[in-house]
């Protein structure tokens, strides 16, 4: 549709278009670029001004450093086992509620939908006290289990999924059961494999909100054993100074099981975006 767009209209306004637009991506992409550069020298020299985008004495040192100082290879190992382990249960549980909520009919479904809907709404800081609470009772403190039953369910999972089974036609629902398939198999071997966008898309936002997160692990996790990786950096800040180097080298490396989720599911997530919202 872009692409028709464009074509409507003269090649000045094309070209500022296209200009823009490489501007824009140049601008997300600087960040980044920063970090990578930051990552190949010293402490004193990261935040010279004006910027030396390429080091004249690069510090590969700096990347060898971080898995000795600290034990970066535990940190990223618990990390991928809460990112992984969330991201699986948060596909299925979210998947499983949509197709209730989309494609079944019982009682005050559109209200039970709609307060879970609501708890999107509510910031995590309001509720984060009582969780908490609920977490040590349970004795499940300086656990990652309390991480993953914390998380295990999404609200605006089950949301984007609901969006993507409403389109599915129900004539397929019709054809597997008069098959003899329960509602369980018509869900697990008709509507989760046609729901490869959406699921894509849920895979990618959990995956990468997990592998970010910061404040959870913080709350909860206090022994260096189990830490993840964004707790783990902290062990790169003192009292009285912080080691840039070190950090951005860290935080260069921990970048790249991001980019690999994103770009092996890239195709699928623009159409499982799109897809999700459009109905009818």
């Amino acid at each position: 549709m872009l692409k028709t767009g464009l074509n409507d209209v003269s090649v000045p306004v094309r070209i500022l278009v296209y200009f823009l637009l490489v501007f824009t991506a140049l601008s997300m992409l600087l960040p980044f670029v920063w970090m990578l550069s930051s990552s190949l020298k010293l402490n004193k020299d990261v935040f010279t001004f004006p910027i030396k985008w390429i080091p004249e004495e690069p510090r590969w040192k700096n990347y060898s450093d971080i898995w000795t100082r600290i034990p970066l290879l535990r940190f990223i190992y618990n990390t991928f086992f809460l990112s992984i382990t969330i991201t699986i249960l948060q596909v299925l549980s979210s998947s499983f509620a949509a197709y209730a909520f989309a494609k079944l009919q019982f009682p005050l479904r559109r209200v039970l939908f709609m307060g879970y809907i609501a708890t999107i709404a509510v910031p995590w800081q309001a509720y984060m006290v009582p969780q908490f609470i609920m977490m040590s009772r349970f004795n499940l403190n300086n656990t990652h289990l309390a991480l993953i039953c914390l998380q295990a369910f999404s609200a605006f999972g089950v949301f984007l999924m609901k969006q993507f089974y409403e389109n599915v036609p129900d004539e397929l629902r019709e054809a597997a059961r008069i098959d003899g398939c329960s509602e369980y198999g018509i869900w697990w071997r008709i509507m989760l494999p046609l729901s490869r966008p959406a699921v894509s898309t849920l895979v990618i936002i959990t995956f990468v909100n997990v592998w970010n997160d910061f404040l959870g692990p913080l709350i909860y996790l206090t022994r260096t054993e189990l830490k993840t990786i964004q707790i783990g950096l902290r062990s790169f800040i003192s009292q009285y100074s912080s080691e840039y180097g070190l950090i951005m080298a860290a935080s260069v490396v921990c970048l790249i099981p991001v980019l690999a989720v994103f770009l092996s599911l890239q195709r699928y997530f623009v159409q499982g975006i799109a897809s999700t919202g459009i109905k009818g």
